[in-house]
């Protein structure tokens, strides 16, 4: 039998894209495009993209992206591939997956994995995307995205974080992302479903790090939106990034144990916190809210197109751990970005507290 044969005859892996907001619309058409064009072989062609189903402009939003292929609530002015279909019916779009790619806000993902659940094939993995994490409501310690999507499907989770905007990746601008995983097949897999020219990978075992990494970063672009918008100046900004930085690698080290010091200087870490907190939506939406007098529900809603932020939401979750474990006081930068997006302090007095953070106090001659 020839090899050309025995390829035809290899089973191809179907991809699903769970989630069709901005980067997941980004992501959908660029794995969409690579498979196309040197992936034939490994996958099918057809990039299903589960699709939370509204009207726009009084069309239905995956009829309206399966004709015009774009997304035009959440990318638009952008092409997705359109061997990418956008399907309204989460269990119809995932049955057959081999390769989940889950790209949801994550305070949707409990109940989007509860839907799921025994309507997808037991060998099936997933990749995570997912900016964030919860609490777990027994311990009161952190829960992981891919955690939560693990134990609700029972199959292994990827994590791929980075310095990735998505308008940028859809208009093919070059980056690069971090992976977490221990397994070496899913991760020759997910090599050759994303990596490109225009897109590297770079693969590391510390799973829990770099998701958290991906989470941490949006409270600190927020910080960072919030002291641009009060015009605090360079050093002021410089001086947040890199407590910031200190903060979240103090807080990964409460949990985890990391493998080495150079993942925090990997793409999810130093690098998608600077590309966050000069140009992400979180930096952006806390400029707005010093600058205007919009809540960030309100800036949700008429400036995202009711897209959610996860700064917001992760910057409450991480305050109730440091409050059940007595360290708000150790984390100044976290604690106050909650404390202001609650609106129980101004975001003046953050920059205001710049000088009394802890690192200042145990760095003295």
């Amino acid at each position: 039998m020839s090899s050309k044969t025995s390829a035809d005859n290899k089973k191809k892996l179907q991809v699903a894209i769970v989630g069709s907001g901005n980067w997941g619309s980004a992501i959908a058409s660029h794995i969409g495009e690579k498979v196309r064009s040197s992936g034939k072989d490994q996958f099918e062609e057809k990039i299903s993209m589960w699709c939370k189903e509204e009207d726009v402009d009084g069309e239905k939003i995956t009829e309206l992206i399966n004709r015009t292929h774009e997304n035009k609530k959440y990318l638009p002015d952008h092409k997705i591939s359109d061997n990418v279909v956008a399907i309204p019916d989460l269990k119809e779009a995932v049955k057959d997956a081999d390769i989940l790619v889950f790209v949801v806000p994550h305070q949707f993902l409990k109940k989007t994995c509860e839907e799921m659940k025994g309507n997808i094939k037991q060998n099936a993995f997933a990749l995570s995307l997912i900016k964030g994490f919860y609490v777990d409501d027994k311990t009161n310690d952190i829960l992981l995205i891919s955690e939560v999507i693990k134990n609700t499907l029972n199959i292994d989770c990827l994590t791929m974080m980075g310095a990735n905007i998505a308008k940028e990746v859809a208009a093919k601008v070059f980056c690069e992302a971090t992976i977490g995983t221990k397994n070496k097949e899913h991760s020759t897999i997910i090599k050759s479903l994303i990596d490109s020219d225009k897109f590297r990978l770079r693969f590391f075992p510390d799973v829990e790090i770099i998701e958290m990494l991906g989470a941490l970063k949006n409270i600190i672009a927020m910080i960072a939106g919030f002291s641009e918008g009060l015009e605090c100046g360079f050093n002021t900004r410089a001086a947040i990034l890199r407590l910031g930085l200190r903060e979240m690698i103090e807080f990964c080290r409460l949990y985890h144990k990391e493998s080495s010091y150079e993942i925090y200087l990997e793409s999810c870490g130093m690098a998608d916190l600077v590309a966050s907190s000069l140009g992400g939506r979180n930096y952006d939406s806390a400029k707005k809210f010093v600058q205007t007098n919009k809540s960030l529900k309100e800036i949700e809603e008429e400036d995202l197109n009711g897209q959610s932020l996860q700064g917001p939401g992760t910057a409450e979750e991480v305050y109730r751990i440091l409050k059940n474990k007595n360290l708000l006081d150790r984390f100044p930068l976290l604690r106050d970005a909650h404390l202001i997006c609650d609106q129980k302090i101004k975001p003046k007095q953050l920059t205001d507290n710049l000088g009394n953070h802890p690192e200042f106090q145990t760095n003295q001659q």
